[in-house]
């Protein structure tokens, strides 16, 4: 299985510190941000990671992470040309897959515990299912991508709804087979101006993060 970390946007919200970096490079305690999505990834067992960002933030994160031998993974690049939203950011991985099974977590992402058998539990179910997603439950769902549930399928997501459905929301962390890719290929847009790939069920994970 391999690994890829979504580390694009411009970080608007933390303004003026993301002038002049990405957000995900600032730190968070005594290292960089994304320190924490590769850890959670190597903590796996997945070492072979890519990280998706934008053409402007390459030569920082690089200057930062290099090769990731330092951090115990093997670290690949790829540019996401735009700002189209979560499903154009997967298409970058495509050929970095190579058709495996993968784990994707946003590079904002800080999970205390290890997810090792959050891919077993994906292993044991991929014959029926094609990807899976970590969802938890919060208190204050509208500021999240909510998630509606029937036993193990999801069967609706809606990012920050105004009026939440559920108390269960997208934890940022998810696990496809390759199939998804063609999901992807037929992206539409969101009211939120981003593109959404169409709907397919995935089985739910209640875990806290």
């Amino acid at each position: 299985m391999r690994g890829v970390v979504l580390a694009g946007g411009h970080g608007k919200r933390l303004q003026p510190l993301t002038l002049v970096t990405n957000k995900h490079l600032l730190p968070v305690y005594k290292k960089p941000m994304i320190y924490y999505p590769i850890e959670t990834l190597r903590n796996a067992g997945i070492n072979e990671i890519l990280i998706v960002t934008s053409g402007e933030y390459l030569g920082h994160f690089y200057r930062l992470l290099q090769t990731g031998r330092s951090l115990g993974v093997k670290l690949h690049y790829e540019i996401q040309e735009g700002s189209d939203g979560t499903g154009a950011a997967l298409l970058c991985a495509e050929e970095f897959t190579r058709k495996d099974d993968f784990m994707v977590i946003l590079g904002d992402n800080i999970v205390y515990e290890n997810v090792r058998s959050f891919i077993d539990d994906f292993q044991e179910e991929k014959k029926e299912f094609k990807a899976k997603i970590l969802i938890t439950k919060v208190d204050d769902p509208k500021k999240y991508g909510v998630v509606e549930f029937d036993e193990k399928r999801v069967t609706r997501l809606v990012e920050k709804p105004a009026v939440p459905f559920s108390n269960y929301v997208n934890t940022g962390l998810w696990i496809f087979q390759p199939e998804a890719f063609n999901y992807l290929k037929e992206l539409k847009t969101s009211p939120r101006g981003n593109m959404k790939p169409p709907m397919f069920y995935i089985p739910m994970q209640n875990r806290d993060c």
